[in-house]
Formats: structure tokens, sequence, C-alpha cells
């Protein structure tokens, strides 16, 4: 199965968001956890999330993806904001158990003028703080584009990471096409050579997920500014070679472009006319 969705409104729970994916045609989607500029959760209904689990088993449809609120940074060269990260990544994962199988992914964070290295060190901490052997979610690293000092613009800085995590089992990547343009690698020209760097470094077994957006910036831009698929750089017929790849073929593709419903089900539409 295609598994192409984009990113909802959490506001009105599990159940809602899996009815109105299937309303637009997705078969998977993404939520925020969490307020994304904020740090305040919602409650998690029990009974809610239940419906969800059965209305998707019932589909047969793909694994989701939970975002973590943007505000996050476990790489601050500030103790407390740090701390702020570790709290909020571990009481995620304790709700992220009311649909245990999916996916939590998060931006790796900004040094702060620490240092690439001392970033590392701290993303790896926090995570062998919060993860647990117990655990039925897999946590992935964004792929970043590298801007300011942002972690993670290069796959090496998430290899790193990945090296210093005991429970590296619970551990993979989302890889973001317009993230990976801005931070240099050419995906719209050459997606084969691309996706063999991120093998040979971390390893394609590690890619979970995938962010679809196009990008209104030039490859190593160091930008990030998403666009609507075919209106940036990277072009329409990038986007077809990539959801079409074998190496890519049953990951979920999650659409994070400047769109509201509509959009996005006509953007879903697109792709799905795209898939061989």
């Amino acid at each position: 199965m295609f598994y192409i969705g984009c990113h909802l409104s959490s506001s009105n729970g599990f159940l809602a968001m899996g009815e109105t994916a299937l309303s637009i045609g997705a078969t998977t989607f993404q939520f925020f956890t969490r307020n994304p500029r904020g740090s305040k959760a919602k409650t998690i209904d029990p009974a809610d999330a239940a419906a969800f689990r059965a209305l998707w088993a019932e589909k047969g449809y793909g694994v989701v993806v939970a975002h973590a609120p943007y505000t996050i940074n476990p790489c601050s060269k500030d103790e407390r904001t740090r701390e702020f990260a570790l709290q909020t990544l571990a009481d995620d994962l304790q709700r992220m158990e009311y649909i245990p199988g999916n996916l939590y992914n998060f931006h790796p964070g900004s040094h702060t003028g620490q240092g690439v290295e001392t970033g590392i060190a701290q993303i790896a901490e926090t995570l062998n703080a919060i993860l647990t052997p117990e655990q039925h979610t897999t946590v992935l690293l964004e792929t970043m584009a590298g801007k300011g000092s942002e972690i993670g613009g290069r796959f090496e800085e998430l290899r790193e990471i990945l090296n210093r995590v005991t429970l590296t089992d619970k551990m993979g990547v989302c890889l973001d096409t317009c993230h990976v343009s801005d931070g240099g690698y050419d995906i719209a020209g050459d997606l084969d050579g691309v996706l063999t760097t991120f093998d040979k470094v971390i390893g394609l077994h590690r890619l979970k997920a995938l962010h679809v957006n196009d990008s209104l910036n030039p490859v190593g831009a160091h930008k990030d500014r998403h666009a609507r698929i075919g209106e940036g750089y990277l072009g329409k017929e990038a986007f077809g070679r990539i959801i079409n790849h074998p190496a890519l073929q049953g990951l979920p593709f999650v659409l994070e472009t400047p769109n509201e419903l509509p959009g996005y089900a006509a953007e879903i539409a697109l792709l799905k006319e795209m898939k061989r």
C-alpha cells in the first residue's frame, strides 16, 4: 500500500484525525503531540485512542507520525532549555503508548554556539535518558536544512548521534525532502546518489518516514522554506521519482506543504496519480 498523508490538527483527538485523513484520501498522517510553539499537552482520552486504533486496524493503514513541538532544544547552551526538552520528550513517549507501534519525530536541535560535537553529545545524552526497553514507539531524528547552528544538516551528524544512543533499536530517521535539498544534497537531480550516500553513512534500514515538501530555495541554500509540490526548486517530476523509488516503498510519506485540507487533498491525489 502507498502510505501518503499530511499534517493534521490533533485538537479534536486521534479518532477525528483518522476520520479527517480518510476524508481527504490519506492513508497516514502526522500530528503535533502538543502546541508546536508551547508546552501544554491535551489530556488523552483512552476511549478515543482505542477507537482510532480500531479504525486504523480495520483500514489496514500504515504507521502514523507524531511530531515534537518546535520549542524543544536538547542541545541548547541553556541548561533549563535542555531540561525542558528532556521532560517534554519523555512525557510525549509515555503518551505515545496510547497508540503503540507508531513513530515520534523531532528536530535534533541547535547547539547555540557550543559547537557541533557538544550538541551531538547533549542530544545523545537526552535520548539515553528517555528511551526505555519497554516503549513501543520508534523515535526519529529529522534531517535538517543546516541553517544557523542546527544539528542534522549533514547525514554524518545524525550518524554520530545514533552511534552514541544505547537503545539504538528504538531509533530511526525521517528524511525531509526540502531540508535535505537545502542542506546540500541534490535529491531532485541525483536521488540515487543521495540515497546511496544516506545508506553508506546512516543505513537505509534506519529510514522510517519521509516529509514530502518542495523547497522555495535552491540546493544548498540552508533556508528551510517549504513549498507546495511542483511549486519549488525540486519540481513535480522529482516527487514522482521519490515516491516510486524501490528503496522507499512501504514508508509513510507526509506532506508538510503550506496548505489547508483542500490543498492537501489535491496533493495527495496528485501523488497517487504519479504512483506506479
